[in-house]
């Protein structure tokens, strides 16, 4: 056996072989890779977009709870300025009742004034009718006139 014989057979096995290779195991064999590499990148993006969601959504989050704690300030603030009007609407309607008892304490001081001015005027009155009749009994003495009146003043 001639060395160049087998060598070239050799050769052509090989030849052969990588041909068959080529033409059957490899195409199946890059499909597969690529496939591969397909889910592997779209597994990426796929990781990179649920980044971006999360990212979004915690913005979102961050956004809504803002707006919450904005609307809490808010109810917050009305509710103490509810108060505030409510605590003036009580002020002004005890200031109301205070005023109308007061305008009745004060007419009634006023008519209790009234009648005691006239019961006065009665007494003063009859006062002087009985100091005139005291008068006109005695005789008139600018002394005696002088201590009558000075004993209606201490009446008065």
């Amino acid at each position: 056996m001639n060395i160049n014989l087998t060598l070239i057979a050799q050769a052509l096995s090989f030849a052969l072989f990588i041909l068959f290779t080529v033409k059957f195991v490899w195409p199946p064999l890059m499909k597969a890779i690529e496939e591969r590499q397909k889910q592997i990148a779209d597994g990426l993006a796929a990781g990179e977009q649920g980044k971006q969601q999360l990212e979004a959504a915690g913005k979102l989050a961050a956004e809504e709870t803002a707006k919450a704690r904005a609307r809490a300030a808010e109810i917050v603030a009305h509710a103490e300025k509810r108060g505030q009007q409510m605590i003036e609407e009580a002020k002004t309607a005890a200031k109301a009742e205070g005023d109308r008892m007061l305008a009745g304490a004060k007419s009634e001081i006023h008519q209790e004034l009234s009648s005691a001015k006239e019961l006065l005027r009665e007494q003063v009155a009859a006062l002087v009718v009985s100091g005139a009749e005291k008068i006109l009994q005695r005789e008139i003495n600018a002394q005696a006139h002088a201590e009558l009146l000075n004993q209606l003043k201490r009446e008065l």
